[in-house]
């Protein structure tokens, strides 16, 4: 039996741990070619194993390198999925603050239109101030100038002039007008309702209303059961005297407030004169209110 020929001495360790599945297999086979292989043949299968094992080693460092290259592209699939991520926030952040934009502009719009809206109502409230403004001083000047035609009257003591809720108010004391209990005017008091009827006269396109007031003290008779019955009969009759000096019927009224409106205390003498008096009230001209038309036209509608 030949000696077998020693392995070749440039192989290194790596080497030969790639080589061990052909050493076997050449182990195995050794005792059936013990006998029968020539050198040539052994030699030739020899080299047969070791390119064998050349082939599997480059297969393992080819399986090892596309371990390496997946591993590699897990690495960067997984550095993609962070930059992914990454963005994905940034858009959820970007679509966050664009929703807060929109509802910053929402409310930035709402506001202007509401800034608008309350700077236009304020605009017509000054309109309206300012139209009340012009009448208040219309009637302001037209006032002064009645108190101008009334000051003799006043200056004597037949007629008092004030103002309450905006209207200008005449008053005539029953104790010129009238004896107690009577509806009969006196011939100074008829006197001085001419007067004053003259005056009012001028005045064109204005109403008058005569209220009649009495004190508190109770009457009962037949024809005037009550203190409404004295007062209404009271300035039915200077409303009378009135028109008879010129007025037109058409522009004066009468009214009774009984004892109901005092001017003073009913607890003393003087006070009680006091109450006993006829006022002539200027009727308002409600055509001079801010929104007389639309009353109007609303009075008309239901009518």
């Amino acid at each position: 039996m030949r000696d077998q020929a020693p392995p070749p001495s440039n192989a290194s360790p790596s080497s030969s741990r790639r080589l061990l599945p052909a050493c076997v297999l050449l182990a195995l086979a050794a005792p059936a070619l013990t006998g029968c292989v020539t050198k040539k043949k052994y030699t030739a299968l020899e080299q047969q194993l070791n390119d064998t094992a050349a082939a599997l080693a480059k297969e393992q460092d080819k399986s090892q390198s596309l371990e390496q290259a997946l591993g590699d592209e897990k690495r960067h699939v997984e550095q993609l999925d962070e930059q992914i991520a990454g963005l994905e926030q940034k858009l959820q952040d970007a679509e966050a603050q664009l929703r807060g934009l929109e509802e910053d502009l929402a409310k930035t719009i709402k506001d202007r239109s509401a800034l608008k809206e309350s700077i236009d109502e304020m605009k017509r409230a000054l309109a309206v101030a300012k139209l009340q403004r012009r009448l208040a001083d219309a009637r302001i000047a037209s006032y002064k100038n009645l108190l101008g035609r009334f000051q003799s009257m006043i200056d004597s003591g037949k007629l008092q002039v004030k103002i309450v809720n905006g209207r200008m108010v005449l008053v005539l004391r029953s104790d010129i007008l009238f004896a107690s209990g009577s509806v009969k005017i006196s011939d100074e008091g008829k006197a001085a309702i001419v007067e004053l009827s003259q005056i009012l006269a001028e005045m064109k396109g204005r109403n008058f209303q005569v209220e009649g007031h009495t004190d508190n003290q109770p009457i009962k008779t037949q024809r005037f059961p009550s203190n409404w019955e004295l007062a209404a009969a009271r300035a039915i009759a200077v409303a009378n005297v009135m028109i008879e000096a010129g007025l037109s019927s058409a522009a004066v009224s009468a009214a009774s407030y009984g004892e109901n409106m005092p001017t003073a205390s009913n607890d003393t003498d003087e006070g009680r004169a006091q109450n006993r008096r006829i006022e002539i009230v200027l009727v308002p001209d409600l055509s001079d209110l801010p929104g007389f038309e639309e009353l109007n036209k609303l009075g008309s509608s239901s009518s």
